[in-house]
C-alpha cells in the first residue's frame, strides 16, 4: 500500500454534508445476455445496504443511468470505442436501474451518456446548491465510471469516498488495480462498514 510518507496516499476528512452518488446500477451490469455483466452481485448488494443507511439517516441520494438517443447521436467517440454502449439507446430493459437501489420518489436520477456523472450534467451545480461537501461512491464501475466520477468529484471540490464493497468491475485485476490508484491520489477508499457508520453520524 502506497504510504504518504511517500508523497501519495495523504487523508481526506470526511465532511458532515455528505451525498451518495449511486453510479449506473442497472441491469446491464447483473444481466448474463449483456456484454457488461459483472460476475458477481455483491457490489449491488452492498450499495442497496450504504442506500438504505442513507435513507434512514436523511442523507440524501442521487443515482446516475446511460441513455443515449436515437443512433446513440449523443455518445460520440464513447460510443464508438465502446460499441457495446449501443444497447443503451433509448430506454429499455438494460438502462432501468435495479430493485435493490431503485430510486424513491424525491430522488435525483440523473442521465449522462460519459463516464463521469460530472460530465455534461447538472451534478456539480445542484450538490453545491445543496451544501455538499462529501460524495460517498458505489455502483459500477470501478475502472470507467467510479474512477472517472471520483476524480472528478476531487476536481470540483468535493472529498470523494469510494466504497471497496459496493463498487465493482468484469475482473478483479482492473478493480483492485483502480481501488489502489484513487486511494494514492483521488479519494478515501473505505468499506462498506465505515460507509454505513459514517452516514449514521450525528450531524
Amino acid at each position: 500500500m502506497v504510504a504518504a510518507t511517500d508523497g501519495f496516499g495523504g487523508t481526506l476528512q470526511l465532511g458532515k454534508r455528505p451525498v451518495v452518488l449511486v453510479i449506473d446500477l442497472m441491469r446491464a451490469y447483473f444481466d448474463p445476455r449483456s456484454t457488461f455483466c459483472l460476475p458477481s452481485v455483491a457490489c449491488l448488494q452492498s450499495a442497496g445496504r450504504v442506500v438504505e443507511a442513507a435513507r434512514r439517516n436523511d442523507v440524501p441520494v442521487v443515482h446516475t443511468r446511460v441513455v443515449y438517443g436515437p443512433a446513440g447521436v449523443d455518445g460520440g467517440v464513447f460510443i464508438r470505442k465502446v460499441p457495446a454502449l449501443r444497447q443503451l439507446i433509448g430506454d429499455g430493459p438494460m438502462n432501468e436501474l435495479m430493485p435493490e437501489v431503485q430510486p424513491l420518489p424525491g430522488e435525483l436520477v440523473l442521465v449522462k451518456q460519459y463516464a463521469s456523472a460530472f460530465f455534461g450534467t447538472t451534478l456539480a451545480s445542484t450538490l453545491q446548491a445543496g451544501g455538499i461537501d462529501t460524495v460517498v461512491i458505489v455502483g459500477v464501475s470501478t475502472s470507467g465510471c467510479v474512477r472517472a466520477t471520483a476524480v472528478d468529484a476531487l476536481q470540483h471540490g468535493f472529498v470523494p469516498a469510494v466504497v471497496r464493497d459496493a463498487v465493482g468491475d468484469r475482473s478483479p485485476g482492473p478493480h483492485e488495480a483502480n481501488l489502489f490508484d484513487l486511494q494514492a491520489k483521488y479519494a478515501e477508499v473505505i468499506r462498506e462498514g465505515t460507509a454505513l457508520g459514517y452516514l449514521q453520524e450525528d450531524r
